[in-house]
């Protein structure tokens, strides 16, 4: 197929390697910045749904949801996952 026959993608919005990953680092920042345990605050957040358990400090909350609470569980878990195997290694 000629090149000219694809379909271009097209984003304004600058392209995330982890979109999950970086959201995560930056919620758990504005949290931290505020005083409340990103743990306690994000766990609240993935089994309610509630985005008030996120901060608006720093756009968090916003932020938050642009991703789905699923992919921050998955997220979550990976990461778990591959520190439990360097563990056993």
């Amino acid at each position: 197929m000629a090149k000219f026959e694809e379909t271009m993608k097209f984003s304004l919005e600058k392209e995330l390697e982890n979109p999950a990953r970086e959201v995560i680092w930056l919620i758990c920042d504005a949290l931290k910045d505020k005083g409340y345990d990103p743990v306690n605050q994000l766990v609240g957040y993935i089994l309610s749904g509630d985005p008030t358990y996120i901060t608006s400090y720093k756009n968090a909350r916003s932020l938050v949801k642009r991703v789905e609470r699923d992919e921050l569980l998955e997220e979550f878990v990976k990461v778990y996952i591959e520190s439990m195997a360097k563990v056993d290694e």
